[in-house]
């Protein structure tokens, strides 16, 4: 058996981009399950959640969005804090970043490693990494729990709805149009990637982000939710995905088996169900590793550098 491509390394084909109208006020950036970009376009300003992973990338959403507005791009709104979501951040200049008080700490604790363990992950995610300035993106605006912004008349509301993806996870809600961007809580044919996750607390996270009822729904990857139909279909393929390693990982726990072992058991029995579903690869051997970790001695997800990635992956998958 060959070994695996580390991460997602062997992934160069470049994807589709499909820029989704979901409401006079709302767009989905998407592409074929790569990180997604939402886009808010109030009355004054246009609010862009989640930046993609270099400043150049980022060009591709801003040409997009002045294809439809020339209004001022003054918020950019972080759902967490992986180097995916956040390093295109610069090439908005907004006046504002906005992040949770957990997503900061997050970025205080594991920002630098976090970037160096993701651009060695996905090679092509990170093309023209150079034009990425020195550094971390960094909040201007952090705050608790719940903000809401005017965009003139439009609300958005920033909620946290709980821990699931990371510990800071941020919804965009638009109340007025139950028009819901879930960042990586929520995923759509794409594999959660659950290596900073709270097993324990995603699937209740999911549960609160349902009780909103949210009509329309653009995923962290996989295509914009747009029927109460497919927004359902998402959220419980996301929590199914996640309590199934969980499932799995906790029975091998029990009876005693080793990170490896757990691995392989996990893989098999999931393959069949989510196998086709993008990432799926790349994610397993980090969200086992992470199940594993909290069914065990780690209640709070350990830091990933590029020297751990590498040791796991070999570990797992040599």
């Amino acid at each position: 058996m060959s070994t695996k491509a580390f991460a997602s390394q062997a992934d160069l084909q470049d994807k589709q981009v499909s820029f989704t109208k979901l409401s006079d006020h709302a767009y989905a950036y998407t592409a074929e399950g790569d990180p997604n970009t939402g886009v808010i376009i109030g009355d004054d300003a246009v609010m862009v959640i989640d930046t993609q992973a270099t400043p150049a990338m980022a060009q591709d959403v801003i040409r997009r969005i002045r294809e439809v507005t020339d209004k001022p791009i003054k918020y950019v709104v972080l759902s967490h804090y992986h180097a995916v979501r956040v390093l295109g951040a610069s090439a908005y200049q907004p006046e504002h970043i906005i992040a949770s008080q957990d997503t900061y700490d997050l970025i205080v604790e594991r920002g630098e490693q976090d970037k160096a363990s993701e651009i060695g992950r996905f090679p092509r995610l990170f093309r023209a990494v150079e034009s990425v300035p020195p550094g971390l993106t960094w909040p201007t605006i952090t705050f608790t729990g719940k903000m809401t912004i005017w965009l003139g008349k439009l609300e958005v509301q920033l909620l946290q709805l709980g821990r699931g993806h990371t510990k800071g996870d941020t919804v965009a809600w638009l109340p007025q149009q139950k028009i819901l961007f879930s960042g990586d809580l929520v995923e759509f044919d794409a594999t959660p990637y659950a290596g900073d996750a709270y097993f324990k607390d995603w699937p209740q996270t999911l549960d609160n982000i349902a009780a909103l009822r949210p009509e329309k729904l653009v995923p962290g990857r996989g295509a914009a939710l747009q029927t109460p139909e497919e927004v359902q279909a998402g959220l419980a393929g996301t929590k199914a995905f996640i309590s199934d390693v969980y499932a799995c990982v906790q029975e091998g726990v029990k009876a005693g088996k080793d990170l490896k072992t757990v691995y392989k058991d996990t893989y098999a029995r999931l393959q069949p169900k989510y196998g086709h579903w993008v990432i799926f690869d790349h994610c397993m051997p980090f969200d086992v590793t992470r199940c594993y970790d909290e069914a065990t001695q780690y209640p709070d997800p350990r830091v990933w550098t590029a020297e751990r990635d590498r040791q796991m992956w070999e570990t797992l998958e040599g």
